[in-house]
C-alpha cells in the first residue's frame, strides 16, 4: 500500500468542502421555500412551510458538522509510523479479510467518510467506531477477531 497521506488529507478536504457547498445549497434552497409566501399555511393540516423550515434547520447543523470536521483535517498533520509503531491517529491502515483487502485511516473526527486515492479506497474511522476500538493500539502482523453475525479473522496487514 503506497498512498502518500499528504494526498489523503487534501482529498478528504476537498471532499469536505464539496460537501459543505453542497449543504449551504440546500439549506438556502429550504429556507427560501421555508419563507415563501405561497408555502403559507392555508389550514392547519398544512404543513409545507413548516416542513420546509424543519429541513433548512437540519442542512445548517450538518453543514456545522461538516465544518468542524473540515477544520479537523486541515488541521490534522500526518504522522510516519514504522513497522512496530501502533495504530493512532493518522495511521493508515491495510487490514485483509479472506481475499479482501480494507484501507481505513484513523481519524479524531469524520468516520464514515470515503475517499479514493489513486486506486485505493480507503474509509475513514475513528476511534470511538467498533472497529476503530479494536484497530487502535494493534501492531502490523496483529490478528483481530470480529463478531458479524459469525466470527471473522482480520489480519493486520501494513501501518503506515
Amino acid at each position: 500500500m503506497t498512498v502518500n497521506k499528504t494526498q489523503l488529507l487534501k482529498s478528504i478536504v476537498i471532499k469536505l468542502e464539496r460537501d459543505l457547498e453542497m449543504y449551504f445549497k440546500v439549506a438556502k434552497a429550504s429556507h427560501e421555500e421555508a419563507t415563501d409566501p405561497q408555502n403559507k399555511a392555508e389550514n392547519k393540516y398544512d404543513t409545507r412551510g413548516l416542513e420546509a423550515a424543519y429541513l433548512a434547520g437540519g442542512q445548517v447543523r450538518q453543514a456545522a458538522e461538516t465544518e468542524a470536521v473540515l477544520t479537523c483535517f486541515r488541521n490534522l498533520v500526518p504522522r510516519r509510523f514504522g513497522p512496530i509503531d501502533a495504530i493512532d491517529i493518522s495511521a493508515l491502515v491495510e487490514v485483509k479479510t479472506g481475499l479482501e483487502t480494507d484501507h481505513f485511516f484513523i481519524a479524531p473526527r469524520g468516520g464514515g467518510l470515503e475517499v479514493k486515492v489513486g486506486k485505493v479506497e480507503i474509509t475513514v474511522l475513528t476511534p470511538q467506531s467498533p472497529l476503530g476500538e479494536l484497530l487502535m493500539g494493534r501492531k502490523a502482523g496483529d490478528t483481530l477477531q470480529v463478531k458479524h453475525g459469525r466470527i471473522q479473522s482480520q489480519s493486520i496487514v501494513n501501518v503506515s
